[in-house]
């Protein structure tokens, strides 16, 4: 099949608003008809029975003549992607959310009066068909259209079949058109869609229930991270979207349940970069009687399962380089993957050392209070800086300092760090997790600390939460908890270079 209704290189190019106008005046030709009683414009009575991946499915392989001794009968709806008019005869192809069939439209089978409306049909419009399969004489499953209607007129012109959208920004913000032109897009939200249903069913599979908690928070908590504001009106009180679920989970915890998820939105007032966007999906989940040692093992099942249910047999690869999810997942505290991945050698417990090389790759005293953090502190931003891009296949990096872990349980052996975890891959942070500090005296203690670190003004420092502190007080058991970045993990599974690429609409600046 030749191209269909693309303008020839050497006309000159129509103005998209004159597109826009004769479209318009098709459409004002169809309400006045719908005024005579002569059809409907926008018609919600015709019922596909079919899809064209179907078809394709079960007819793809039967000869031409096997479709003229048993006709096969079909209705599809679709887009029109693809028109080629001729003199009594015509084709076109059609899309639709399984993929694209074509269509043999004739005269002599619609009616004249039909067909010469198709004719003046634009690409875009949405139409519905009924009729037989058969096979042209080179081969393509085709239906030849029996009835052929027009269900929506379509009034932009979809961009050019060949380039699609160039720019970048048009293709998030206009991600209706993207779905339409790239097959590549559509399918990377069917494989989102797929991930979320396979880790749902991996959770429930070991007992975990899933909840819901609330996304207004009177008190923003859960996370080091600045809130967004509002103000609700009933209540007269200040309201912040949630920049985590972390401590309603726990909260479930005190009430009884073992094992609790939640897949979930969240929203911090920060940067927007290819690896950030202010509104994020996230799975959270708390078992009790788990530490983070089990969070580790847990976390490597879950992960390997779901690449398996998206990405079946093939090897896993993000831009062009392989990721091993096979493997047992590298387990480093932090100062040893700075002596794995840096020259550091004994300077990495040298105070002054690590403050020099911070101050060298551009850290300040000012923005980073430098001079007043611990050892371990110092060593989470070297580790930050110098390690973090290095991490390409899944490894935990452990051991936290408590200063700025306050929800997690101190080491036993070592207070001063927590047993904590990130999951680092393709040189990410794709989770976080730790064994739950349950001790209600050390919690509202932490929760103090960090309010003195926000009157120090520190804006991702969290609030003292009473509630939260009264719900400990009850007695939460012994448990540990988790979160995974879902955007971040889509990335990967979608070989996606920005956050963006798998959110269908990303936050963008307001246009002009």
């Amino acid at each position: 099949m030749t191209q269909a209704q693309t303008p020839d290189a050497s006309a000159p190019a129509h103005d998209e608003n004159q597109l826009i106008a004769e479209r318009r005046e098709k459409l004002k030709a169809l309400r006045e008809a719908q005024k005579q009683g002569q059809g409907v414009a926008f018609p919600n009575d015709f019922k596909p029975a079919n899809k064209a991946a179907e078809l394709s499915g079960k007819f793809g392989e039967s000869t031409k003549e096997a479709l003229e001794a048993e006709p096969a009968h079909a209705t599809v709806a679709g887009r029109m992607m693809l028109k080629r008019v001729m003199g009594k005869a015509s084709f076109a192809t059609l899309q639709d959310v399984s993929g694209r069939i074509q269509v043999y439209v004739s005269k002599d089978a619609v009616g004249e009066d039909v067909y010469a409306a198709f004719k003046h049909w634009d690409l875009g419009d949405i139409i519905g068909v009924e009729g037989s399969l058969m096979r042209t004489r080179t081969g393509e499953l085709t239906i030849q259209a029996s009835q052929i209607r027009l269900l929506t007129k379509s009034l932009r012109p979809l961009p050019d079949k060949f380039h699609g959208i160039a720019d970048q920004e048009i293709k998030y913000r206009q991600r209706y058109v993207d779905l339409i032109m790239d097959e590549s897009a559509r399918q990377r939200f069917v494989a989102r869609s797929k991930s979320l249903s396979a880790i749902r069913e991996f959770m429930v599979e070991h007992g975990f229930l899933e909840v819901e908690t609330p996304m207004l928070h009177p008190i923003p908590g859960g996370a080091n991270a600045k809130p967004f504001k509002t103000h609700h009106n009933a209540l007269d009180q200040e309201m912040f979207l949630r920049i985590a679920p972390e401590l309603y989970l726990k909260r479930l915890l005190v009430g009884g349940f073992d094992r609790v998820f939640e897949i979930n939105r969240n929203f911090r007032n920060e940067g927007i970069s290819v690896r950030h966007n202010p509104e994020f999906t996230m799975m959270e989940f708390y078992a009790a009687y788990w530490n983070y040692q089990d969070l580790m093992d847990f976390n490597e099942q879950l992960i390997r399962h779901v690449v398996r249910q998206v990405r079946g047999d093939e090897p896993l690869t993000y831009q062009g380089k392989p990721v091993d999810v096979v493997s047992p997942f590298e387990r480093l505290t932090i100062r040893e993957a700075i002596v794995k991945y840096t020259d550091a050698g004994a300077n990495v417990d040298d105070t002054a050392w690590l403050l020099g090389q911070l101050k060298k790759l551009g850290l300040s005293e000012e923005k980073h209070q430098l001079s007043g953090r611990s050892l371990p502190s110092l060593q989470v931003l070297f580790f930050e800086e110098k390690v973090e891009d290095k991490l390409w296949n899944p490894t935990f990096i452990m051991d936290h300092p408590t200063e700025i872990s306050p929800l997690a349980r101190a080491n036993d052996a070592n207070p001063a760090v927590t047993e904590r975890f990130e999951l680092y891959i393709t040189g990410r942070e794709f989770g976080n997790a730790f064994s739950e500090l349950n001790d209600a005296e050390d919690q509202a203690a932490r929760f103090q600390a960090q309010v003195s670190a926000k009157d120090s003004g520190d804006e991702e420092a969290m609030f003292y939460d009473a509630d939260y502190i009264r719900a400990l007080e009850y007695g939460m058991p012994p448990a540990g908890g988790c979160g995974i970045g879902i955007d971040r993990l889509m990335m990967l599974l979608t070989d996606s270079p920005s956050i963006r690429d798998v959110i269908l609409f990303p936050a963008l600046r307001r246009e002009a």
